[in-house]
């Protein structure tokens, strides 16, 4: 299932890889967001094929979400975000991703992250493995375990918010200090975190669940641990709230967040 699941991501990055961010056709969202031709032919590929691969399990997906009515989700359902990063996919840069989560009773189980300007996969599933895999033209090759390192004696790294940084972020942040902050776009935060190249991401305004889902299970699954700023879980599948998601942060190691969370 894995492997399927993998093969429709990349397939929707094939489709944005061959869309060009200077004409394509986009348009603003209620929100003042923007939404491109790109954004919806992924959701579209990716919908379609979940509709056949696991027709009976719902799906959440950024684009379609304002305007259907969730269906029941106490059980297990599919978190996607087809274009994760719009703004940096229409400048030209390559810090844009594909997400894809499996949540169960509100826990993210699950999730394959793409860059496909970077060709790249990342993939988990918690209590398994977690993996990164070169993005191919038709899939993926063969996948290297990674995993979370511990909080470093020095050299530490916290991947921030390009667009998103405030001061809250700076406050928590100087409480860890000397800490190199590295600022990135979407969800490859995430896969710095869980291949052991980043050690915090915290995220202290508000989000959605398809931003984070996917990024949540990779920690996870690679050693790292995803959470409340208080420490407490984060759990998925808020209908009531819009599916919005207050604010989080990311550990590598979880041993320095529960240090953090009792000083």
């Amino acid at each position: 299932m894995l492997d399927e699941l993998t093969a429709i991501v990349a397939r929707a990055s094939a489709l944005i890889r061959a869309t060009s961010p200077g004409n394509v056709d986009r348009r603003l969202k209620p929100d003042s967001s923007p939404v491109t031709a790109a954004d919806e032919a992924s959701e579209a590929a990716i919908l379609t094929a979940l509709a056949r691969l696991l027709p009976k399990v719902p799906v959440i997906s950024e684009e379609m979400a304002g305007s259907m009515t969730p269906p029941a989700l106490d059980r297990s359902f599919i978190v996607v975000d087809p274009l994760d990063g719009t703004k940096e996919f229409l400048a030209g840069s390559d810090q844009f991703t594909v997400n894809l989560a499996i949540v169960t009773r509100g826990v993210p189980i699950a999730g394959i992250i793409a860059a496909p300007m970077r060709g790249r996969i990342w993939r988990g599933i918690v209590g398994s493995k977690a993996e990164r895999l070169r993005l191919l033209p038709d899939g993926a090759d063969q996948p290297q375990a990674i995993r979370t390192r511990r909080w470093p004696a020095q050299g530490a790294v916290a991947t921030v918010s390009r667009s998103h940084f405030d001061a809250r972020t700076d406050e928590f942040l100087s409480r860890l200090a000397p800490v190199t902050r590295t600022p990135s776009g979407s969800a490859i935060k995430f896969c710095h975190i869980a291949e052991g190249a980043a050690d915090v991401y915290p995220r202290l305004a508000t989000t959605c669940e398809w931003d984070v889902a996917a990024g949540h299970a990779l920690v996870a699954a690679a050693g790292g641990i995803v959470t409340t700023p208080q420490g407490t879980a984060l759990l998925y599948g808020r209908v009531a709230e819009n599916f919005r998601v207050p604010a989080f942060i990311a550990w590598g190691d979880p041993a320095k967040a529960a240090i953090i969370g009792t000083s």
